[in-house]
């Protein structure tokens, strides 16, 4: 958790099929000092809102499968080489119809 940055809570409209989102904000050390700064280095979590009706299913395929599959991704990030790290990445966990996907926005 020391490499979790930001741990929102999205309110709102729900996010379509998004459940759980993950980012690696990468520093920008080509602008010349206007970066991002170095506390920000590191990984955001965001749990999407869903439907008040799909709450508790949600939650237990959350807690099952995507905070095992969220915690080895963020295993990678911390230990990725130097070229990964350098570059912001994105990774969402979306649930349709009961079943869980996974994927990156790189």
């Amino acid at each position: 958790m020391s490499r979790v940055t930001d741990l929102r809570f999205l309110t709102g409209h729900d996010s379509g099929t998004i459940v759980l989102g993950a980012e690696w904000v990468a520093p920008n050390p080509r602008n010349y000092g206007r970066g991002i700064h170095p506390d920000m280095v590191g990984i955001r979590i965001d749990v999407h809102p869903v439907d008040a009706s799909e709450r508790a299913a949600v939650r237990a395929v959350l807690r099952a499968h995507a905070l095992p599959q969220l915690h080895e991704w963020i295993t990678q990030a911390i230990t990725a080489d130097e070229t990964w790290q350098l570059t912001p990445h994105q990774h969402y966990w979306r649930l349709t119809d009961g079943c869980l996907t996974q994927h990156d926005d790189a």
